[in-house]
């Protein structure tokens, strides 16, 4: 079996990426270490607005633009 020397840099490692996989698969370290599935929320938690200033965008948003002053 051919010895692989460890790279200590990356870029080369990046020249090599099946030794790097051989050489992860072998490792005593990294197969001990414990493994988990983590996934981010499928809906994050948007926070709503309480009924007085859901009630106060709504109007803002219901006001024609030509009476707002801007010119």
């Amino acid at each position: 079996m051919q010895q692989i020397r460890p790279i200590v840099d990356p870029f080369a490692l990046m020249m090599n990426p099946q030794a790097v996989i051989q050489v992860m698969e072998r490792s005593d370290r990294l197969s001990r270490l414990q493994r988990r599935v983590c996934r981010p929320l499928d809906k994050p938690l948007i926070p709503t607005a309480s009924g007085d200033v859901a009630r106060y965008d709504e109007e803002v948003e219901a006001f024609p633009d030509d009476e707002c002053g801007d010119e």
